[in-house]
């Protein structure tokens, strides 16, 4: 079968990382951490699992002509990535996240979004004229609201399947999730967009069903190491992940809805597609960084994992 073609939209960002003990309180300070620099971006961070996973990954996406951009846009050819699509900005800097990671492996993120925020509809739109129900798009919140609705109605109406992961965190009207076929929230997310706050399995099917009457077709709730809720036509799955002892939990969901896109686009079902992207998310947070610890197919392998 021809595997359907990725489209993912979104931000690329330079992660600068430190690494310590706890993540400190407003105006304290923390001695002892490690530092190091990793290509990011909730956008780059999916194409790049796509493409390590085995999908075929378009990215569409907006950086600065500056030495971060330069280096990402090197790297997502070496992956095998499409960059056709990419947009270099003559005047804003290439997007910068800032990033926190605690002995437990928790994290704390601040993003200066740069030519990410500049990522407007005409210029994604070169990128979607010849999409098609051989398409699927994924795409976050990182750029313009306003480009996000563009890509989402557009992709809806050529037949394209769309999935929408709202992170970071907004409220999101039933005029953009109408056209949404998955929506894949994390705990968090998922109480803001239901007004259900999400602690257990039986709190995410309230909310998960919530979000589904505003018009998704289809919710699946990531929940860490509890894996993943998934509701489809009416009905909640719950799926498991495996249990690993994590070290970084970056670009985790990143890893989760790449991974998802590729299951789907060679013809999983649904719910065998969420248990794929458990198990690839469930390595990931086994490693440092965000690109870094994205998995290659081989790896999934490796753990004997029927895929």
């Amino acid at each position: 079968m021809e595997l359907k073609k990725i489209i993912v939209v979104g931000s690329t960002n330079m992660d600068m990382v430190v690494k310590t003990s706890y993540i400190p309180e407003p105006g304290e300070t923390v001695l002892g951490g490690t530092f190091f620099m990793n290509p990011g971006g909730k956008g780059a961070n999916q194409a790049v699992a796509g493409a390590r996973l085995g999908g075929d990954v378009i990215f569409v996406s907006k950086m600065g002509n500056d030495v971060f951009g330069k280096q990402a846009f090197r790297l997502y050819d070496e992956e095998g990535i499409d960059t056709g699509f990419i947009v270099s900005d003559d005047e804003l800097p290439s997007g910068v996240a800032l990033i926190t990671v605690d002995d437990n492996g928790q994290n704390s993120i601040v993003v200066a979004p740069g030519a990410n925020a500049a990522l407007g509809a005409a210029e994604v739109e070169r990128a979607l004229r010849n999409i098609s129900n051989k398409h699927i798009v994924l795409l976050q919140l990182e750029i313009p609201m306003e480009t996000v609705h563009f890509v989402v109605r557009h992709a809806a109406e050529k037949g394209a399947l769309v999935i929408l992961n709202p992170a970071p965190a907004a409220s999101l009207s039933p005029d953009l999730l109408q056209f949404v076929d998955l929506i894949t929230p994390n705990e968090t997310e998922a109480s803001i967009l239901s007004g259900i706050k999400v602690t257990n399995l039986e709190t995410a099917k309230q909310a998960a069903q919530i979000i589904r009457n505003l018009g998704v077709k289809n919710v699946v709730v990531t929940m860490g190491e509890l894996g993943a809720l998934l509701l489809e036509d009416k009905i909640f799955y719950e799926v498991g992940t495996p249990s690993v002892q994590p070290v970084d939990t970056t670009a985790a969901g990143d890893v989760f809805n790449g991974a998802l896109a590729v299951a789907l686009s060679e013809g999983k079902n649904l719910e065998a597609a969420v248990s794929f992207a458990c198990i690839a998310a469930s390595i990931s947070v086994t490693k440092m960084g965000a690109q870094s610890s994205i998995p290659y197919r081989n790896e999934l392998i490796a753990g004997k994992i029927a895929i």
